[in-house]
């Protein structure tokens, strides 16, 4: 049966983390995403989990990376600036292929920027937070309902692919109290990652197939093998053979890339009939649906494309409505760092857009304003 709770978007990200079982939380407090730290230090001593607040970014986010390798899921929050202090950390669990969710609730930027202001100006950053050649996921909420079911879907994803997730929340969403219809917890799919059982002189860890995520047991259980930040061979030890580092780059970026049906979600809003199409994503996508109802009150038949999974993007879908749409309306809380990913998949740079950077929302009659400029 479904619950109805009155809750914050922070606080059921906790929530929904302790309740698909997650049991480790390390971490250091930053504005706008404290609640989540704070909800889980009550919550996860509750079911046998553990918290810990580290001395910084760097810390927390060592910590938790540490206790996935024993097996655990673990969890890690903070803001843009955190994301920026934890990039090599990061880096190691994507090469390491260590699954950990990653919750950065945006805050304007760059540097210290508008620390208690809405933006989603992290949306490139969640691409490539770190150096070198990877793919990343990132998933990117609409709604209090979401912060639980998103955050669910992040941890199953990490263990499902065995690598960091990315959980976009923005300081509107994090905040914003209300109330939201969350599934029963028996009702949760939960993904448990894969192990090896058979002899343990003929484990490899990392000797699995093209686009494949690597089979780490839980540390402490008897199989030996070797975590690095270095390339590797199937084992784990560090290597420099040409062949096996081009093949781990391709499997690395093939696991997420070839297998985008299974990652990437979306909402379609009213766009069987519509002459406009609307593309917003995050807190404002509510002032977007807001603005098609507005906009079809005044006959304008608007509609709305939400991408839920930001990486990967939504290629074949954002390419359908680039070739089914003459008009295009896009709409970000930063410059146009998603715009670009949209123009690139169409290959179209006549897109109506309404950027804005300044820590403030987008108000969905300036969203109309703008729509109506195209007729």
């Amino acid at each position: 049966m479904a619950r109805e709770v009155i809750s914050t978007g922070n606080k059921l990200a906790a929530q929904a983390a302790v309740e698909c079982g997650c049991r480790f939380f390390g971490g250091y407090p930053l504005t706008p995403s404290s609640e989540i730290a704070h909800d889980c230090s009550v919550l996860l001593p509750r079911v046998g989990g553990k918290f810990i607040q580290m001395e910084d970014e760097i810390g927390g986010i060592s910590v938790a990376l540490g206790a996935s390798m024993s097996g655990t899921k673990a969890m890690t929050a903070t803001s843009g600036p955190g994301i920026s202090l934890k990039s090599e950390q990061i880096g190691l669990a994507f090469i390491a292929e260590i699954p950990l969710v990653i919750v950065n609730v945006m805050r304007g930027g760059p540097s210290t920027g508008l620390p208690t202001r809405v933006s989603q100006a992290d949306i490139g950053q969640a691409k490539y937070p770190s150096h070198g050649d990877f793919a990343s996921i990132a998933l990117c909420p609409g709604s209090l309902e979401e912060a639980y079911t998103e955050t669910v879907r992040a941890f199953n994803l990490a263990e499902k692919y065995m690598t960091p997730v990315f959980l976009l929340l923005d300081e509107t969403l994090g905040h914003m109290q209300g109330k939201a219809i969350l599934p029963d917890v028996e009702e949760l799919e939960i993904v448990k990652r894969e192990e090896f059982t058979g002899d343990p002189k003929d484990y490899l860890p990392y000797g699995v197939e093209m686009d494949k995520p690597a089979v780490l047991n839980p540390f402490f259980k008897g199989y030996r093998y070797h975590i690095t930040g270095l390339h590797h061979g199937p084992t784990g030890f560090p290597t420099e053979d040409g062949e096996q580092c081009e093949f781990n780059i391709e499997r690395l970026m093939g696991k997420i890339n070839n297998n985008t049906d299974d990652i990437v979600a979306y909402e379609e809003y009213k766009l069987d009939d519509a002459e406009v199409c609307m593309i917003a994503y995050g807190s404002i996508s509510r002032g977007a649906k807001e603005a098609v109802e507005k906009l079809r009150e005044e006959g304008i038949k608007a509609g709305l494309f939400r991408p839920i999974t930001i990486w990967p993007s939504p290629k074949k879908k954002l390419k359908e409505i680039g070739e089914k749409f003459d008009k295009i309306f896009v709409t970000e809380l930063n410059m146009g760092q998603y715009l670009e990913e949209i123009q690139r998949v169409m290959k179209r740079d006549d897109l109506k857009t309404l950027h804005k950077a300044n820590g403030r929302p987008i108000a969905p009659s300036e969203m109309v304003a703008k729509v109506k400029e195209m007729f």
